[in-house]
């Protein structure tokens, strides 16, 4: 399946940034070799870390150095001049799109119940939705008109909460295309989700005519509070959907893995029984199982395997491909001329036993 591709081209990306992220949490983003390669388990790297860093280059350099003093040095590795300037591009993307990301997180707490998520399961999904790793500590404080933090993380149960309501941010991604075709057509165009089916599938008499009358539902937003409604309705039902559909609009990928999303089953009122919507509304989301996990990935932001519907802050993401493939591509050279190398060798010991056997012949 062209979806599943999708998830299968970015392990190696995630895999050198989990190596990376190693690194640079270490004081003075330095770490001795060996005790590297003891957290390869941690990092799920299935090759010794020599071999990870001979095949993706231009990532760390090696010096010497002494872990204790009066002890015989050992090689440490430390993040290159490339990782450094990447690192500072990463910054300047954070920055630039700094409201977007503050809006991400007002979203959040916007859809949530009470309006207060555990800082813990923020901190979980903040590789998923593109929030930076201090988050908390330079954007929050930024922003008390929206935000207040509980009590304090890591140190026992704390908590983000919404100081205030934001009209501008209560309105989903169903809402404002459905408001940006209206404007284009002149038109009223009611808010509705894209129904998707992979090609050369096809639903069953009976199914077409359910989904055409839930279809018929009007839309429930989000944000909407829907206390009263019943949660075994089909209300409730097109609005659980809505609530995927926008949280999987404001992830990075436009797609997150099933157990993250059911932490929140009590934020956000799923039901035990949540991921069966996926299924069920098939036109809508897919349902990858790559690598034995599920992942709920949103239809209409792709064509075949590529992310159509793209997050600003994959320009991080861009960059450091960028940096991974300048040293795959020197890497590739080096032994490129290390072939030649060893061919001309090769030819000039031929030439020479060719030599020596005339001459051995001629005796």
């Amino acid at each position: 399946m062209k979806l599943d591709h999708a998830i299968e081209i970015d392990k190696r990306y995630n895999l050198c940034a989990r190596v990376v992220k190693e690194v640079l949490n270490e004081p003075g983003q330095v770490i001795p070799l060996r005790y590297l390669n003891k957290r390869r388990e941690r990092m799920r790297l299935n090759v010794k870390v020599t071999t990870f860093l001979t095949d993706n280059p231009g990532l760390f350099d090696f010096y010497s150095d002494r872990i204790k003093p009066k002890t015989e040095p050992v090689k440490f590795l430390r993040i290159s001049d490339r990782l450094k300037d990447f690192l500072e591009e990463e910054k300047r993307v954070y920055n630039e799109n700094e409201h977007w990301i503050m809006s991400k997180l007002c979203k959040l707490l916007m859809m949530s119940k009470d309006k207060v998520i555990s800082v813990d399961k923020l901190v979980h999904v903040k590789r998923d939705f593109g929030f930076p790793n201090d988050f908390l500590v330079n954007l929050v404080p930024k922003y008390p008109q929206y935000f207040r933090l509980v009590g304090c993380p890591g140190e026992g149960t704390s908590f983000l909460e919404l100081v205030s309501w934001e009209p501008e941010f209560a309105k989903s991604v169903i809402e404002r295309r459905a408001e940006e075709e209206s404007r284009l057509t002149g038109i009223r165009v009611r808010p509705n989700f894209h129904v998707k089916l992979p090609s050369g599938s096809f639903l069953r008499k009976e199914m077409r005519e359910w989904v055409r009358d839930w279809m018929e539902l009007d839309y429930v937003s989000p944000y909407e509070d829907v206390s009263q409604l019943d949660q075994a309705s089909r209300e409730m039902e097109k609005r659980m959907v809505g609530v995927f559909h926008e949280l999987l609009s404001l992830s990075l990928y436009k797609r997150v893995p099933v157990p993250i999303l059911g932490k929140f089953g009590d934020e956000f009122r799923f039901s035990n029984e949540f991921s069966s919507v996926f299924t069920r509304h098939s036109g809508i989301f897919y349902m990858s199982l790559k690598g034995g996990i599920k992942t709920a990935m949103l239809r209409e932001a792709y064509k075949d395997d590529k992310l159509i519907d793209r997050d600003p802050l994959l320009e991080i993401k861009d960059k450091f491909y960028e940096l991974l493939e300048e040293g795959w591509r020197e890497r590739a050279e080096k032994l490129r001329l290390q072939r030649e190398e060893c061919k001309k060798s090769m030819e000039i010991m031929a030439m020479r036993n060719g030599e020596y056997d005339r001459h051995a012949s001629d005796e």
